[in-house]
């Protein structure tokens, strides 16, 4: 990605008020509670000719985000093989973290 990509993907995390990391549903429901708000047919009862064509602006930067997010997240590879060190379960999780704190673990108790 060059530096134009990056600041448009930028962009699009500020117009979803998004975080630095979002997952694909994240993006999914910001998208559409912003659509909510700025679509069209929500605000067709508007008189404000003003207030319309500012939320049909918003409604084209909203879409063109969401497709370049989109484009963005399809190219992204998700693992599906166990990585090295991946914790299969809740019990192994804490047992990693913990397992020898006399005070939580399983290891020997101070005296």
């Amino acid at each position: 990605m060059n530096e134009k990509e990056w600041q448009a993907i930028e962009k699009a995390r500020e117009l979803f008020k998004l975080g630095d990391r979002a997952t694909l549903g994240e993006i999914k429901r910001a998208y559409h509670r912003m659509c909510k708000k700025y679509h069209p047919d929500a605000t067709a009862d508007s008189d404000n000719v003003e207030v319309n064509e500012e939320n049909e602006r918003i409604m084209y930067q909203l879409t063109l985000s969401h497709e370049l997010l989109m484009r963005y997240t399809s190219e992204y590879r998700f693992p599906l093989t166990p990585g090295k060190g991946d914790v299969y379960d809740a019990e192994d999780w804490w047992m990693d973290r913990f397992g020898q704190d006399p005070l939580w673990g399983k290891g020997k108790k101070q005296g």
